[in-house]
């Protein structure tokens, strides 16, 4: 039986996995304009808006007839399914999918990633080779279950206005943070966002980057890697690659790369750059 892999729209991965998916897509508002995250704005489209736009947008949630569309579509054709969602803590996207699939039970398997952006994509991008190696849908969503707790998601935050204008730190920290060149080191663990450290300038956050990816137990390169930036263009991405060179070099010929959705990029704004792999621990 074929084994379809779901995932929502706030899972970035590459371009070649993102082939192979069914993706359910989270809404986004610019005022009184609603867009289909991925679908009906792009990445590109959106970046702009942002830039341009006084008001960050609004987002919401997968509902669950956006689900039971894709599980109609799986049961018509014979199939099985593994679901993968953004955090269950950062979003109701997960209890949208599980309404869904109440109906069919030993055919839909819904995970909670527990993470966001390429943490969750990692995720999903191992369960396109599972399913690929001839796994069940059940054996997947027993493996990401265990996995996903293998799974580090760090990054550094080009500029610190976005988090403020979502309310996520204070105003004065925003101006202080910005006057001495502040950039964050942040993580999602467990399905909340933490601040791992602060640097000064785009070097030492991104040695600071690598420091705290060692600390995390190193590199596991039998699973997936995965590389995300935010904006309209990956020159701080590129800058952290060389940076973090040392890192990588002996183990990968190349490095997955992708950009970061809206819904993410909402929350972080332009110029981020996000490391995901799963842990030797």
């Amino acid at each position: 039986m074929n084994v379809r892999i779901i995932s929502d729209s706030t899972a970035d991965v590459s371009a070649e996995t993102r082939e192979k998916l069914t993706i359910v897509p989270l809404n986004l508002y610019f005022g009184e304009e609603e867009y289909l995250d991925g679908i009906s704005l792009t990445y590109r489209q959106f970046y702009e808006k942002l830039i341009e736009s006084d008001e960050l947008p609004r987002t919401s949630q997968a509902n669950p007839e956006a689900f039971m569309k894709c599980f109609e579509e799986v049961a018509a054709n014979n199939e099985t399914a593994v679901v993968i969602t953004i955090a269950s803590t950062l979003s109701g996207t997960y209890q949208s999918a599980i309404i869904a699939a109440e109906d069919y039970k030993d055919r839909i398997f819904v995970v909670d990633s527990k993470n966001a952006t390429a943490g969750s994509g990692i995720l999903v991008e191992l369960a396109v080779r599972l399913a690929e190696s001839g796994k069940s849908a059940k054996e997947i969503a027993e493996t990401l279950e265990k996995e996903k707790d293998n799974v580090c998601l760090m990054g550094v935050v080009a500029t610190l206005e976005y988090l403020k204008r979502g309310g996520r730190i204070s105003k004065t920290a925003a101006i202080a943070g910005e006057m001495l060149g502040i950039k964050p080191v942040l993580c999602i663990k467990d399905g909340e966002i933490l601040v791992l450290g602060k640097a000064r300038g785009s070097k030492k956050s991104n040695n600071l980057l690598v420091s705290e990816i060692e600390k995390a137990g190193g590199v596991d390169f039998d699973k997936p890697v995965l590389l995300a930036y935010s904006g309209l263009e990956d020159s701080m991405l590129q800058k952290y690659i060389e940076d973090s060179r040392a890192l990588w070099e002996d183990h990968v010929s190349e490095l997955s790369q992708t950009c970061i959705g809206s819904v993410i990029g909402t929350h972080l704004g332009p110029g981020v750059v996000i490391v995901a792999f799963f842990s030797k621990k």
